[in-house]
């Protein structure tokens, strides 16, 4: 196992990477009510190994990371009599974990909580960082809150009953960290991409740390998103509005929305041709997509409620090489052209 310490102004987050779920209360206060949030697919997975305490239990997917959710939570919690010093455990991917740090954070104005990650997706971002919310009206992520849990445990012997597309999506963040903060990252997935797909517990626990590690440095220097925590989005402004307006799960979005950023990146000169089929070719490698069919005047659309906009300007995050990302203020206009040429070219 290994233990990442994430410091921050007001609380301290310790994640614990190859931790079992087994010992989950291990790390859980003692002499206060504990309430468990999960999933249907966790509970009927795992409810053998959650310890007894009352479960609340949501759906699945991102149709259910709502305020609806956050209002049958609310009245389960009050139906349960938690009060000020009760405790919140999440454990799921990264909707869960969303859903009950935001629940958490809002409950009497606010009761402490952690999570039991079981997604690699969730693993190497959504569980890690504080950031806790749900969608509105087609915005994604647009209510919510910056809150770290106390830890984060992270079970890697459980993603061997994930969904095979949704272990190999979580890979697109891990490719994340890797363009944006880490050569040594980047290098490590071109050699290891079997090792990767095939389950190897050791190649995943690297995956996990260097991730963490690297998400963990930047969020320390910028938790509330105002200048360097931005970078953290490489692809995602992509990947959010191709998830509106498509099928796409998460991974599989931001794999397209990386390209995307990439191929940008070197139309501009600031990353070589070579560096830019090296990321397009590693992504391709771990059997991700790059690219899908779009309605220009759609996609912009979509891209034009993200969160991320301020005015007329919308920060796009693009590379000056590879493990160095920008953050580039980009007009509407500019964008336009950008995915007009993306669509041309693609």
């Amino acid at each position: 196992m290994e233990e990442i310490t994430l410091h921050t102004t007001n609380k301290t987050s310790r994640i614990l990477i190859g931790e079992r779920l087994d010992h989950l209360t291990k790390y859980l206060p003692s002499s206060t009510k504990i309430v468990i949030l999960s999933d249907s697919n966790i509970i009927k997975f795992y409810k053998h190994k959650l310890p007894n305490y009352p479960i609340i239990e949501i759906g699945t997917g991102e149709g259910i990371k709502n305020l609806n959710t956050i209002d049958y939570i609310m009245g389960q919690l009050i139906k349960l009599e938690a009060d000020r010093t009760s405790f919140l455990v999440g454990i799921g991917g990264g909707i869960v974990c969303d859903i009950a740090g935001f629940a958490a954070s809002i409950y009497m104005r606010g009761i402490r909580f952690g999570f039991v990650s079981t997604t690699l997706l969730s693993q190497v971002d959504a569980s890690v960082g504080g950031k806790n919310g749900v969608n509105y009206e087609g915005y994604k992520n647009m209510v919510g809150v910056f809150n770290q849990p106390e830890f984060v445990i992270c079970d890697t012997s459980m993603l061997s009953t994930l969904p095979r597309e949704e272990y190999i999506g979580g890979y697109a963040e891990v490719i994340k960290h890797g363009c944006i903060r880490s050569t040594e990252l980047f290098e490590f997935l071109e050699k290891n991409v079997s090792k990767a797909l095939s389950y190897d517990e050791s190649t995943i626990i690297y995956c996990v740390a260097q991730s963490v590690k690297i998400k963990a440095s930047v969020v320390e220097h910028d938790e509330r998103e105002k200048g360097e925590r931005r970078i953290l989005n490489f692809g995602h402004t992509f990947a959010h509005a191709i998830e509106k307006i498509s099928t796409l799960p998460h991974g599989q979005a931001v794999a397209i929305g990386m390209n995307y950023a990439s191929y940008i990146s070197y139309k501009l000169g600031m990353i070589t041709k070579n560096d830019y089929q090296r990321i397009r070719q590693l992504i391709i490698n771990f059997q991700l997509p790059v690219n899908f069919s779009f309605d220009t005047e759609t996609l912009l659309d979509a891209m034009r409620k993200d969160k991320k906009r301020e005015g007329e300007d919308i920060h796009l995050i693009l590379l000056s090489s590879i493990g160095n990302a920008i953050v580039k203020p980009v007009s509407y206009q500019q964008l336009k052209t950008f995915i007009h040429d993306l669509r041309e070219h693609q």
